[in-house]
């Protein structure tokens, strides 16, 4: 069982509905729920939007091996309303779920990146990050999560 920090976001329809669904869907099939941080309203990040985010954090342990996860919280993604994923260009969403953390594993692949390779430049995910996980280390640096925040 690995344990995962995954990011939640979404800035269309009734964005607390939207990060409930999303919590539902993933404690149902990705595994045991172990923290949601407070849910924090931010700005659009990368693009321009006239509609604010609503973003949090979760902890969660899984069976599921990082590709296999990947899949399955891009299902939920759909299963949501999704249509389709950034690819060049952000923009609003109804929800998006990235993967954080697993373990302390560091991943490279063209569609899988771990650690989450801009987390630390993200108060978004930040914030929540450090709310349910003070003490938390980056596997890379090797500096704890919330000294970023004073970056």
């Amino acid at each position: 069982m690995a344990l995962v920090y995954l990011a939640l976001g979404t800035n269309l329809g009734d964005k607390t509905q939207n990060l409930n669904d999303a919590i539902t869907l993933l404690s149902m099939n990705i595994g045991n729920v172990f923290g949601v941080s407070p849910f924090y309203t931010s700005k659009a990040s990368g693009f321009i939007s006239e509609n604010n985010f609503l973003n949090a954090v979760m902890l969660i342990e899984t069976y599921l091996a990082p590709f296999q996860l990947l899949e399955e919280t891009q299902k939920i993604e759909v299963e949501l309303g999704r249509t389709n994923k950034t690819i060049k260009a952000y923009e609003d969403r109804l929800i998006d779920i990235d993967i954080l953390l697993y373990d302390n594993l560091i991943m490279n692949q063209p569609t899988l990146k771990i650690p989450h390779p801009l987390m630390t430049e993200r108060d978004f995910v930040l914030l929540p990050l450090v709310e349910i996980a003070p003490d938390l280390v980056h596997p890379i640096s090797n500096l704890l999560i919330s000294s970023y925040l004073n970056k």
